[in-house]
């Protein structure tokens, strides 16, 4: 019924030139089996097309919050080829650019730009937000509730199971390559 009406409004106030607010969250248009971290709709990076993070439902997320002028900006290069070694088995690094920590002043396209020319990143990114504090996108701002930590640099890491579930958050100091880091990610996986 409540879709019947907002409809209905659409329908009406669309000729007039009315804008309507959304109405409805991203947990409605959640499919049922999307895990409620998951449920957050974010611009691309390069294009700043919405994007819904249920797409990586039943996969391995890593999450990772992302600068270009920090001494840790060298780990796109070990991020990308994690996403790229272990893709076909489930996971899925995403990256979240932020000016939290003052080192990522440029604009999206920017970003873009330099993620791929510079360190070949393939992986999804999302439009730069805040990931810590009143003002932290909605994922992280869940991150923090479900694992009791915020990020306290760029490149903070947290580990999201198939299941959804928040597995473990890393500093800014594990690298991806890191050897129990990698056993986590492998033991998330599965079997081969």
């Amino acid at each position: 019924m409540r879709n019947a009406l907002v409809r209905s409004l659409v329908f009406v106030a669309a000729p007039l030139g009315i804008l309507l607010p959304a109405t409805s969250s991203a947990q409605e248009k959640a499919p049922a089996n999307c895990p409620a971290i998951l449920q957050h709709t974010f611009p691309r990076l390069q294009d700043e097309k919405p994007q819904t993070l249920c797409q990586y439902t039943g996969k391995v997320v890593l999450v990772v919050n992302t600068a270009s002028f920090c001494g840790f900006t060298p780990q796109y290069k070990g991020l990308e080829a994690l996403d790229s070694k272990y893709r076909s088995r489930g996971l899925v690094v995403l990256g979240f650019p932020s000016n939290d920590f003052s080192q990522e002043t440029g604009s999206n396209k920017e970003i873009a730009d330099f993620c791929e020319s510079t360190f070949g990143v393939k992986f999804p990114m999302f439009a730069k937000s805040s990931v810590r504090g009143a003002d932290a996108n909605p994922l992280f701002k869940q991150l923090a509730q479900t694992s009791g930590t915020t990020p306290k640099w760029n490149f903070y890491k947290y580990l999201i199971g198939r299941d959804g579930k928040v597995v473990e958050s890393y500093s800014s100091m594990t690298s991806p390559d890191d050897r129990a880091f990698v056993r986590e990610v492998e033991k998330q996986l599965g079997p081969q």
